[in-house]
């Protein structure tokens, strides 16, 4: 690999602006014809005096000349300059800059280390304004010879950060990497810097900055020359290049012609090589990274599964590491990729991978759980190291093997996928929300416990595409229940957004992820609600849309976020994380965000006909056919795409701290499944709705039902009904219930459903120590009789009646009239469990607008064993009788 990127590196090259060296001292070189920067000062003709050894250098060079001493052994040999050498080169007054030295004039030096979380920092002034003091830049796989220098202009530490480093350098080690010999013209560098071109060192800005000054040091008042190269990798296209008509096309066919080139595909010559490395300790288990597959092995077919893809470290060759998992979504997923494109150019290899990837994952990979008398039946493991079963796991698989069956024309994988939703719908609360689950507490704790609990988790990135699925399932079975707790589940969700989601790596991801959901939400429940749902999102994200088309990263409230940008530099690289520091950073999220966010939009647009999310679609597209990676140096990264890209500097780059999947690591299924995926659907003038339409999984539905969902299993308490003329008009809440009980959000209370007397009723609306304040539309003036609301009485969980209800009418809905005040029977607290109905009767008043404020007592009273503790309000219906 090492001698193939250097035999390709000259065509990576482009000439300084000068054609032979610029006026002034002369600049020598010793270093091998291979050096990156001899290479790029050198490509477009001009000439300098080159020596194989630093003393053939500093003593054929002339008086007060500058001399780079470059690191030919890098990283495994230091540079030898023998102290005479050193002495010859004071004595003509020669300007050194010397890289990887073994030793140094009057200052010790240490042995090579290689830095660990560390990235370079400027610490000085010394690069001017187009290079700021604590401006990071990526030397990645930097290897470092220890030195004590007070003044550094560059150091290696461990800091947060974007492009600066944020919290500063104070009370952090920080290694120097650049910094001038205290008494001698001597310019340091402790590691390697002309290695930038074949190390990838980012971002190229910045490293012609650092070049600019070292030059300009070498030769006092010379202008140095300006350095130009083409990135060994680097987007496919410019920002503003014209692309050819078929670009969205050769995008699709490198997308996926990237599993064999980078042998992801793995082939039944080298499957051992998976289970070898972890027996061997070559590959950690818990984090499976290993060295590259080689490419001479031969590339699979899908039969023996495909790697996770290429982990984010970048080799000082330029290389990179891969991840040595065989995961479930990335298999799963990626199959349609692959059938969209045999469906696009005919290419059979791909058809036969696609169909290879779904027999693996479901019938020979032992992922699948296929035991139905377990409570885990019809569940994915994430991983053959993993129990965890994620729902979001199973929905990329769930969403792929029903459009590659439609591709394929075959019914072969229908039960599983049936038996798949099943699984998670059954493990789904009834709320409609499910929290990521193990085999271990599944086959304890049985899917009932699931299927009855109250969980509640507001965040669309563990959520949002399972409901997709459940979706389509009733469109194909008609069953109701499918319909009703998803969007349940949507309603609350949207009314928890913002304040109250919980964001993964950004805020930006989750609205993303509830595109496709509310698309298909449409599809079966067209409703104007529905509807301003998805434009909601949409409209928060197009505010983000770059002129690009690249859709901005943007956090949440820091502390409703998971993996959060790191607070402290101690906290870099501890977790998974943005690749972003604050909100403005220009940075898109190719495997978080940009590519859930385009199957969405392609789903809205389907399902809605608005203009709005083609034209964000469509610019969304031509950005990731634009960054999608060149590479004629690294092969096995032609025709990926990384996680990161700043758009600003139409450059690969991002902060790193994610200590998983950061900004340059390429993902199969996740970005390399869903963008050519994507980008063929629109190629092919279809949509995965209607590719998928004439599904005929119905037909085992009943069977599967009678299994998975037995009546006398899935029954829930049946709530007691009421009628009355407010049911299932629109409310509004003054305040949100707590969200521990938050029934199925404001319309709960009009849905004509009474709650027991029992608190964990899901019917029930709670209020800590907070007043309950409801408005109810209903449509047009009526005649109004009565007007009452059901509360809920159970002091041993601090649960107590009000101490009044106050009722009102209104014509307009701005002026209100008081036409009653209620108080219960009996003092709050003396009795229960009880539920209790507070109405006004005998009203005779007419209105299109009620109101109703019951007033919580407050602090629980004296002799409760909670005395002075805020007292809860439960309720559950607002009653309206027009006689």
């Amino acid at each position: 690999m090492i001698t193939a990127c250097l035999t390709l590196l000259a065509a990576c090259l482009i000439s300084p602006a000068v054609a032979d060296e610029a006026p002034g001292p002369a600049l020598i070189f010793c270093c091998n014809t291979e050096n990156d920067l001899y290479r790029v000062m050198t490509a477009g003709g001009a000439t300098y005096r080159r020596f194989d050894t630093p003393a053939e250098a500093v003593a054929n060079a002339p008086q007060g000349s500058g001399v780079l001493i470059l690191a030919d052994g890098y990283p495994h040999k230091t540079t030898p300059i023998a102290p005479e050498t050193f002495e010859q080169a004071a004595g003509k007054g020669l300007r050194l800059f010397v890289e990887f030295p073994s030793a140094l004039p009057g200052m010790e030096v240490g042995s090579p280390r290689r830095v660990g979380l560390e990235r370079a920092v400027v610490a000085s002034d010394a690069f001017g304004p187009e290079l700021p003091r604590l401006r990071i830049v990526g030397i990645h796989d930097c290897h470092f010879v220890a030195a004590d220098a007070s003044e550094p202009h560059l150091v290696a530490a461990r800091v947060a950060g974007f492009d600066t480093a944020v919290f500063g350098l104070d009370n952090v080690k920080a290694h120097p990497l650049l910094f001038e010999h205290p008494e001698l013209p001597l310019l340091v560098s402790t590691t390697k810097l002309s290695q930038f071109v074949t190390a990838r060192y980012t971002p190229q800005d910045a490293m012609q900055a650092v070049w600019t000054m070292v030059l300009e040091w070498l030769r006092p008042g010379t202008k140095a020359p300006e350095l130009a190269w083409t990135p060994a990798v680097r987007p496919t296209y410019a920002r503003d290049e014209p692309l050819p008509p078929d670009a969205a096309r050769q995008a699709i066919v490198r997308g996926i012609d990237w599993h064999s080139s980078a042998r992801m595909l793995v082939h039944e010559s080298w499957a051992e090589k998976y289970h070898e490395y972890r027996r061997r300790g070559i590959v950690n288990p818990r984090d499976p990274i290993g060295p590259a597959p080689d490419l001479a092995w031969p590339a699979g077919d899908g039969r023996h599964g495909v790697l996770e893809g290429f982990s984010s470290r970048i080799h000082y060759d330029g290389s990179q590491p891969a991840r040595w998992w065989l995961r479930s979504d990335s298999n799963g997923e990626s199959a349609l990729a692959f059938a969209l494109r045999a469906e696009l150019d005919g290419h059979e290899p791909s058809r036969r991978v696609a169909a290879n990837l779904l027999d693996w994952l479901y019938f020979q990979s032992g992922l699948y759980h296929n035991d139905p008398g377990r409570a885990d039946f019809g569940l994915i493991r994430w991983a053959p190291d993993s129990g965890s079963l994620y729902a979001d796991n199973d929905i990329k698989i769930i969403l792929s093997c029903m459009g590659t069956a439609a591709l394929l024309e075959t019914d072969r994988w229908d039960e599983v996928l049936l038996q798949n939703i099943v699984a998670n719908y059954r493990t789904t609360g009834v709320f409609g929300f499910r929290n990521t689950l193990n085999d271990a507490a599944v086959r304890r704790d049985g899917w009932q416990h699931y299927w009855r609990a109250r969980t509640i988790t507001y965040a669309p990135h563990y959520q949002a595409w399972i409901w997709s699925a459940y979706l389509w399932l009733y469109d194909k079975t008609g069953y109701e229940p499918l319909l009703e707790r998803t969007r349940n589940a949507i309603r609350m969700m949207m009314a928890a957004y913002p304040d109250r989601w919980r964001w993964t790596n950004g805020i930006q991801q989750e609205r993303g992820r509830m595109l496709l959901t509310l698309a298909w939400l449409v599809r079966v429940d067209d409703r104007p609600e529905h509807r301003a749902w998805l434009r909601q999102m949409a409209d928060a994200m197009e505010r983000s849309q770059a002129a690009c088309g690249a859709i901005r990263e943007e956090l949440g409230a820091l502390a409703m976020g998971r993996y959060r940008p790191p607070q402290s530099n101690a906290e870099y690289g501890r977790n998974e994380a943005s690749l972003i520091q604050e909100c403005g950073d220009p940075v898109a999220d190719l495997l978080y965000t940009c590519n859930f966010a385009f199957l969405g939009l392609h789903e809205a647009y389907a399902a809605t006909g608005e203009p709005q999310y083609r034209r964000m679609a469509d610019r969304l597209a031509e950005f990731l056919v634009r960054v999608q990676v060149r590479s004629e140096a690294h092969p096995n990264l032609d025709g990926g795409w990384f996680r990161a890209f700043d758009y600003n500097r139409w450059d690969y780059w991002g902060s790193n701290a994610d200590h998983g999947w950061g900004a340059w690591a390429i993902e199969v299924g996740w970005t390399q499944g869903w963008v050519p995926t994507v980008l063929a659907l629109r190629e092919l003038d279809v949509n995965l709705w209607d590719l998928t339409k004439d599904s005929r999984i119905a037909r085992h539905w009943e069977k599967t039902r009678a299994v998975m969902l037995p009546e006398d299993e899935i029954r829930l308490p049946e709530p007691k009904r009421v009628e009355h003329a407010a049911h299932e008009k629109p409310v509004a809440l003054a305040s949100a219930p707590d969200p521990r009980y938050p029934a199925f959000g404001a319309a709960s209370l009009v849905d004509g459903r009474l709650g027991g007397a029992d608190h964990t009723d899901p019917e029930w609306l709670g209020f800590h120590g907070m007043d309950l304040e409801a408005t109810i539309d209903l449509g047009e003036p009526m005649k109004i009789q009565t007007l009452g609301a059901n509360f809920l009485q159970s002091p041993g969980v601090g649960v107590l009646l009000p101490k009044r209800v106050e009722f009102a009418v209104s014509a307009d809905g701005e002026r209100f009239e008081v036409v009653a005040t209620v108080e219960p029977d009996a003092a709050p607290g003396e009795d229960g469990p009880r539920t209790a109905k507070l109405e006004a009767k005998a009203l005779r008043v007419q209105g299109r607008y009620v109101r109703v404020r019951a007033a919580n007592v407050g602090a629980l009273p004296a002799g409760h064993r909670a005395a002075g503790r805020p007292a809860w309000l439960f309720v559950d219906e607002i009653m309206v009788h027009q006689n």
